[in-house]
């Protein structure tokens, strides 16, 4: 089998990369933008195999993409290639348009030209946007997006359903909770306080902290979607959650236990812009469908998590350089601050 990835180069797509280089005989084909969360250092480990191949290229280039789609004619398309940090798409709302809609209509149009065989689309929990307790979203729970980066998420998830309807392309949709893991890039929750721990640096989190996220390992998500891929069922949609919601600063807290650091170090900075409370999701539908369950329970994979950020401080430091410097000043720069207590 030869599979297509869009976003290989990112946290959770060379995750996947990785996976199923090490546990099929297929062939990987990567096409991906190298934007600051794209790292080719994540896939060293798969560079030299001659069963993987990486093209440094745009989604939304449709002549590239169409001459890698003749070239290779894979059998599937794994699309994870987004722009995924919310921050981000509130700070700049147009590249999260372009990559997640127009990247996205890129490919589901090269897709239908070629007759693919399977077109799995990854996707978010944001979509379903803030839920109050103790309901969980399932798949056919109505789309509620607060931000831009969710907007465009769930305007992609419609597209790609679209095309199953009209087109019969064989689209799937997934929908995952909050990733952790190793190789994540340093503005998100967990990867952000490991680093700031590390350094003895302050831990800034938002409001008061309480904002709940269901937490999945990277792993279990990319077995998740390798289930998908082989055994889902055309059309559908499969939520994959790893059944662990935690608040924030329970998380934080827990990250500070890990390291060793004080609680002294947590900020309260003021609250991101159309911030939800609760993210909730049930992968009912997935276990009940397939063999898949999620593996890793928090607390080992957040231990494991920390260990690799402290083994891979070098890696750290050069995401963290340069462009990241001046996105981190502006996100939770000194006038943001709050005078809470802890």
């Amino acid at each position: 089998m030869k599979v297509l990835i869009t976003g290989g180069a990112g946290f959770i797509g060379s995750a996947f990369v990785r996976l199923v280089m090490a546990e099929t005989g297929w062939r990987i084909v990567n096409l991906d933008k190298l934007t600051y969360a794209g790292n080719p250092e994540n896939l060293a480990s798969v560079a030299g195999d001659s069963r993987y191949r990486f093209v440094h290229g745009d989604i939304c280039d449709a002549s590239l993409v169409e001459s890698l789609m003749v070239e290779e004619n894979p059998d599937a398309i794994v699309h994870f290639a987004a722009e995924s940090h919310v921050d981000r798409s509130i700070l700049s709302p147009e590249p999260v348009i372009r990559t997640n809609l127009r990247g996205a209509f890129t490919m589901l149009e090269a897709a239908r030209r070629h007759k693919l065989g399977r077109f799995i689309h990854v996707s978010t929990d944001e979509v379903y946007g803030s839920l109050e307790s103790p309901v969980e979203a399932t798949e056919d729970f109505p789309l509620n997006p607060s931000s831009p980066y969710s907007a465009s998420k769930a305007g992609s998830d419609l597209l790609a359903r679209s095309y199953f309807v009209t087109f019969g392309l064989p689209v799937v949709i997934t929908r995952a909770s909050n990733n952790y893991g190793p190789y994540q890039f340093p503005e998100k929750l967990i990867p952000l306080m490991i680093a700031n721990a590390f350094e003895g640096r302050e831990l800034p989190i938002y409001g008061d902290g309480m904002q709940v996220r269901d937490w999945l390992y990277v792993d279990d998500h990319c077995r998740g979607i390798l289930a998908v891929l082989e055994q889902g069922r055309d059309g559908e949609i499969y939520n994959i959650g790893g059944n662990r919601s935690l608040p924030n600063l329970e998380v934080v807290r827990q990250v500070l236990t890990l390291t060793g650091k004080p609680e002294s170090l947590i900020r309260y900075v003021a609250d991101r812009l159309g911030h939800d409370r609760r993210y909730a999701l049930s992968s009912e539908k997935l276990m009940r469908e397939t063999p898949w369950r999620p593996v890793t329970d928090f607390e080992t994979g957040l231990a494991r998590t920390i260990e690799w950020y402290r083994a891979n401080a070098s890696w750290v430091a050069r995401v963290r350089s340069g462009e990241y410097c001046t996105y981190y000043d502006a996100q939770y720069g000194a006038h943001r601050s709050l005078q809470l207590s802890v």
